[in-house]
């Protein structure tokens, strides 16, 4: 994965003043029924504290908290992280993830599939249309975040775990250039199928390696794409439940989510876990809550100078 690449950034799906943040705020309240009341397996790492509902649980470091979540047998990692708004000042889901998670996952992972388009070289005007398309929920984004992805990918590699981006046909281009208004939402959806496909195609292969078949393939974009129980009107936008299936439960969902970008408005509110979240108590720790059995919310604390 090299800066050359002329990759499409698709980075739509943080939820917040996206064109699909009114799908978010009304579909998010759906998991508050499947409040779990146990707190996350964490054998082998620190238990943490409890801090309240949905399991709330403080940790002294994001590695922590994520190998808390990912304790038991876990074949795929499911990363989704609420992408860091134009402006932003915090560092990021993406680089706190590459600077101090992905290591904890050498040995572990096998591959790293991230949320960037890679279209044949064929097609570049319609890579371009699509790009334009999508302006009105990329422009709202750090503009640093392809950058940030593809540096993802790099230190993967350096970690012995193999990176890769969403490779989508010219054909799926087009379709995305013809929807016309609804290229937001084809996007989204062509970026779960590639997404499911790419990832069950690792999946295949690890199970035919000696060196590989314990390993997991972890997949990083993100928060719509990594819902393990979307709702019906946005259930073609998740890769999650496939992948569920194909590995027979395998798959931790986890959400990384950095305290500086949530806003009070009506997209953060109608997560059940934003209203739990108290800044002035819990910001100087990471806080993990269990929406549900495999679905896990990791708030980073806050960014000290």
């Amino acid at each position: 994965m090299r800066r050359a690449l002329p990759a499409v950034v698709l980075l739509l799906a943080c939820g917040r003043h996206t064109a699909v943040s009114g799908a978010v705020a009304a579909s998010a309240s759906a998991v508050a029924s499947r409040e779990p009341g146990a707190s996350p397996p964490s054998a082998g790492t620190s238990a943490g504290t409890p801090c309240g509902e949905l399991s709330c649980t403080q940790f002294d470091s994001p590695g922590e908290a994520l190998l808390a979540a990912l304790a038991g047998d876990v074949r795929v990692v499911a990363l989704g992280e609420a992408h860091a708004p134009r402006g932003a000042t915090a560092p990021s889901a993406a680089r706190r993830f590459t600077d101090d998670l992905l290591p904890l996952l050498a040995g572990r992972a096998s591959d790293l599939l991230v949320e960037l388009m890679m279209p044949p070289g064929g097609c570049a005007d319609a890579a371009a249309e699509v790009r334009e398309k999508q302006a009105p929920a990329t422009s709202q984004q750090a503009p640093t975040n392809q950058n940030e992805y593809l540096a993802m990918g790099e230190r993967a590699r350096a970690l012995g775990i193999v990176p890769d981006m969403l490779r989508p046909s010219c054909a799926d281009l087009d379709a995305v250039r013809d929807a016309g208004e609804g290229a937001v939402e084809a996007s989204l959806e062509m970026i779960a199928r590639l997404s499911t496909v790419q990832a069950e195609r690792l999946l295949d292969r690890d199970a035919r390696s000696d060196a590989d078949r314990a390993k997991a393939v972890v997949v990083y974009g993100g928060m719509l794409h990594n819902d393990l129980e979307p709702p019906p009107e946005r259930a073609k936008w998740s890769y999650a439940p496939a992948l569920d299936a194909k590995t027979g439960g395998e798959i931790v969902a986890v959400d990384l989510v950095v305290p500086e970008f949530m806003v009070d408005d009506a997209t953060w509110r109608a997560f059940p876990w934003f209203s739990r979240y108290d800044r002035a108590r819990l910001g100087a720790k990471t806080t993990l809550f269990r929406l549900a059995d495999r679905s896990f919310v990791l708030v980073f604390p806050e960014t000290h100078p």
